[in-house]
């Protein structure tokens, strides 16, 4: 799959938000969210079956966690929030400038399902999605979400690039890649885990199957299991993307122990 930065299945597109899905398919589900000063999301709740991640990509998005939504992250560029299964959570816009970001189902679980009957009018299917709300005991304690600022998350660095991991966790592994030209590993597959880019700054070329690209900030790339693909920064300059791998698959532990 290969979106622009305007690419993506429009599901919502009003004053107060736009919402495009970028990846659908069983391990994954990918949207990008534009939010308005002020405008909410959801009530607080809970998944049973799957972690629900947010990465903000400009302003400042406020992400509630625990049972009573006490915990509160605000976040701006480069924050990254996972809720796994049980953990109460909710999100907004508390500010006073626009926010965007990129929103991660993994697994899918059902949410692109939903979206698409909400948007549709079928609000008896939107039910069936994998959310509920908090339970009398109030879920899985906050410490098992994860917090990943700018500054404060791991990193492992490189003589020619720089990884942030944002979350290692069995469904989902998420890193922030910032590298020099001529980084880029040759095309391979990967043979159970989806493999998806979001460009953040500079360009990179990519190769998907039989086919090579070059695609700058906005633009998103997903490989499923079994499709060829690779990435290399042709420069000029540094290239800054997030990767995600879904399920993780070990991906991120391969790249402490390089």
């Amino acid at each position: 799959m290969f979106l622009g930065p305007d690419g993506g299945e429009i599901m919502a597109d009003e004053p107060a938000k736009t919402l495009r899905l970028l990846a659908d398919c069983d391990e994954l589900a990918l949207t990008w969210f534009r939010y308005a000063a002020g405008e909410r999301g959801p009530d607080l709740h809970i998944h049973k079956r799957h972690t629900d991640a947010f990465f903000v990509l400009t302003g400042e998005l406020s992400v509630a966690l625990g049972p009573d939504g006490a915990d509160k992250v605000r976040g701006r560029a480069g924050a990254f929030v996972a809720a796994p299964a049980g953990v109460a959570h909710t999100f907004a816009n508390e500010s006073a400038e626009e926010v965007t970001f990129l929103n991660i189902h993994a697994p899918n679980m059902g949410f692109t399902d939903m979206l698409r009957a909400r948007r549709d009018g079928r609000d008896e299917d939107a039910e069936r999605f994998d959310q509920f709300p908090p339970p009398p005991d109030g879920g899985r304690p906050v410490s098992d979400a994860t917090v990943s600022l700018p500054g404060e998350e791991e990193s492992i660095g490189g003589r020619d690039r720089h990884l942030r991991v944002k979350t290692s966790r069995a469904e989902l592994d998420a890193l922030e890649i910032d590298c020099e030209p001529g980084f880029g590993p040759d095309p391979h597959v990967h043979a159970r885990e989806v493999d998806s880019f979001y460009i953040l700054a500079g360009e990179l070329e990519l190769t998907l199957g039989d086919e090579v690209v070059r695609a700058g900030p906005g633009t998103f790339v997903s490989a499923p299991p079994g499709v060829r693909h690779g990435f290399k920064n042709r420069g000029p300059g540094r290239a800054r993307f997030l990767n995600t791998h879904t399920p993780a698959d070990g991906f991120i532990d391969s790249l402490r122990n390089e």
